[in-house]
């Protein structure tokens, strides 16, 4: 089983609403046992209710599982990087730290790295992740960039992102406004910014 190529994950965070549902939807995915591997983060609190849905972002040269001693992280052959595997993870935590998106959590009571999978036994066959499946607004999308540009036309998918001298490349797509449209995201430089300016720049937020 593998994702069909023709469908991405993409994420446009300025219609996120805060709602939740794609957290309690993430713990009914079979693989989940129960938790949620997804969690929603407040753009800047001080100044706004915006919220941006975290989920993993897939990246192409994962660097979690590039720091992990027990070679416990798999990245399929179709992009998707797995949880850690149960009998290799040895719960040192290096993953959780390494991760720029700050994604993997350690369940201390599994003593085990999990994390989004795009909930894979779903993905793999051509079903939408719970998440996407369930949000009201969109913010979570998962199909073909046919149907994302027909849905967004003033909004184009970025799926490379720049720390420091840093570039990632990721399956998941994040949407940013078109007439601003960045070759990348410059995430240091954008968290330098002042808040109204930083949430442009992380294209959370279109331009006006």
């Amino acid at each position: 089983m593998s994702v069909p190529s023709h469908l991405n994950f993409y994420i446009d965070a300025s219609r996120c609403i805060g709602c939740q549902a794609c957290v309690q939807a993430c713990t009914e995915c079979d693989t989940h046992k129960g938790h949620t591997m997804i969690h929603l983060e407040t753009v800047d609190r001080a100044r706004s209710t915006q919220t941006i849905p975290v989920i993993c972002m897939h990246c192409d040269s994962p660097t979690c599982a590039e720091v992990c001693p027990a070679d416990a992280i798999k990245r399929t052959p179709d992009g998707v990087v797995q949880s850690a595997r149960k009998p290799r993870c040895i719960a040192c935590s290096n993953c959780v730290l390494a991760c720029p998106f700050g994604v993997p959590k350690m369940k201390v009571e599994f003593e085990l790295m999990m994390k989004c999978d795009m909930c894979y036994d779903r993905s793999s066959v051509g079903l939408k992740p719970m998440c996407a499946s369930v949000c009201p607004s969109q913010a979570l999308f998962f199909g073909t960039r046919e149907e994302i540009e027909a849905r967004r036309p003033q909004s184009a998918p970025i799926d490379r992102f720049r720390f420091g001298n840093q570039t990632i490349t990721t399956k998941v797509k994040m949407m940013a406004p078109r007439r601003a449209f960045p070759e990348h995201i410059d995430v240091t430089s954008a968290l330098a910014q002042d808040p109204p300016e930083r949430t442009v720049r992380l294209g959370l937020l279109p331009t006006a």
